[in-house]
């Protein structure tokens, strides 16, 4: 393998590791992205609980008194 043939190649590399990084950056971003509405989803799951547990307890006091 001639000289130029190795710095075609090492060109190539260096072009695929940039182009790589810019990948891996853009998913970085869009797993960040994702994680915050999960922590959205997850604080709303929370709200529907409590409203379940209070409407249910609710409930439970208001047959009792009957």
């Amino acid at each position: 393998m001639s000289e130029t043939d190795a710095l075609k190649a090492l060109s190539k590399i260096e072009i695929h590791e940039a182009e790589c990084t810019l990948r891996y950056v853009a998913i970085e971003r869009r797993l960040d992205a994702g994680s915050k509405r999960f922590d959205k989803l997850e604080k709303m799951i929370w709200g529907l609980y409590t409203l379940i547990i209070s409407s249910m307890a609710g409930a439970i006091i208001t047959f009792i008194n009957q």
